[in-house]
């Protein structure tokens, strides 16, 4: 089997090297009550796009920093009883992508909710102002802030949150069978939003990004989606004199320690060669999900399409018809 990263047995016993923030639990308590506290002046437009399977709707709320969040929402046409919900993250600088690709499981009998990620490829806001680089991606956006409340991350995950519980408390559907699934980024954000909103029943995350910072920079991988990391250090701390803080503040994003918050079931796929979320890093997250759970794990592919992974998926979270 090829080696990147630990042997497998090591990996399966792993708990992250990034420093866990101490007032970790009050401060996302603290935002969840912030989340919990907004009016998110929901509103649905027709979207352009049409389908004889689906209705389709543009859906924006208000999320904190008074950020206007964009989603797709597409509910079957033929089931407007209670039936099961999925909502969709995508992966790192991209958007909630085609309708089309939302058709399957709204065929199968799902309301689909696609987040668009603020200030990324979609149309949702970040006008939240921060101090220092935003040149080079969204893990150091705030988090040269004397508040770790500026930080990207903290506001997308609630986000996620805030998306997942619109989408339990649409009329049509079951909000004791909705699911949540992502890979990379969108992994890291499913699992995110699992812990930040435990009623999600079912969640697929592939190998997912934002977990175990430290780990990726000692493992000389803060490249590609993490080298926004090298570039902080190189701009704001050359001599990594405040590296101890730095990495203590990215705790508060690790999705690593939001982990032990889940209740809902996990499916988890990880390449054994990932080079740009490293298989340790994302060990760190699936180590410490108390809730049921299970790793499919493919041993010669990287950072890239799983084969047979999306059946897998479709099949497991489609048992909760």
């Amino acid at each position: 089997m090829p080696v990147l990263d630990m042997p497998l047995a090591e990996l399966k016993k792993y708990q992250g090297r990034t420093p866990r923030p101490a007032d970790f639990d009050e401060f996302w308590d603290k935002s969840l009550c912030e989340m919990k506290s907004i009016d998110p002046n929901i509103e649905l437009v027709p979207a352009k796009f049409k389908s004889p399977s689906a209705e389709c709707f543009d859906l924006y709320f208000t999320g904190t920093g008074d950020c206007r969040i964009h989603a797709k929402y597409l509910r079957p046409t033929d089931k407007p009883g209670p039936h099961p919900g999925i909502v969709l993250f995508h992966g790192y600088s991209g958007s909630s992508g085609d309708w089309s690709e939302k058709l399957n499981y709204v065929s199968a009998g799902f309301s689909v909710l696609a987040l668009d990620c603020r200030g990324q490829a979609g149309s949702s806001e970040d006008k939240i102002s921060v101090k220092g680089n935003t040149l080079h991606g969204h893990i150091i956006r705030g988090l040269q802030e004397d508040s770790p409340e500026k930080l990207y991350f903290r506001n997308t995950f609630l986000d996620t949150a805030q998306a997942a519980g619109i989408l339990m408390n649409m009329k049509e559907v079951d909000s004791a069978r909705v699911a949540a699934m992502g890979g990379s980024q969108g992994g890291g954000l499913t699992l995110a939003c699992a812990a930040l909103e435990p009623r999600i029943a079912r969640a697929v995350a592939n190998f997912p990004f934002l977990c175990d910072y430290k780990r990726v920079w000692d493992m000389d991988l803060d490249k590609n989606a993490y080298r926004e990391l090298r570039e902080y250090f190189r701009h704001f701390d050359p001599r990594h004199e405040k590296e101890e803080d730095i990495f203590t503040r990215l705790g508060y994003i690790d999705v690593q320690f939001l982990a032990p918050r889940i209740k809902g079931e996990i499916r988890m796929a990880v390449g054994l060669i990932d080079e740009v979320c490293p298989p340790s890093s994302q060990f760190a997250a699936y180590n410490k999900i108390s809730s049921p759970k299970d790793l499919v794990i493919y041993p010669d592919f990287g950072h890239e399409g799983l084969p047979g992974m999306s059946d897998i998926a479709f099949q497991w979270i489609c048992e909760l018809l």
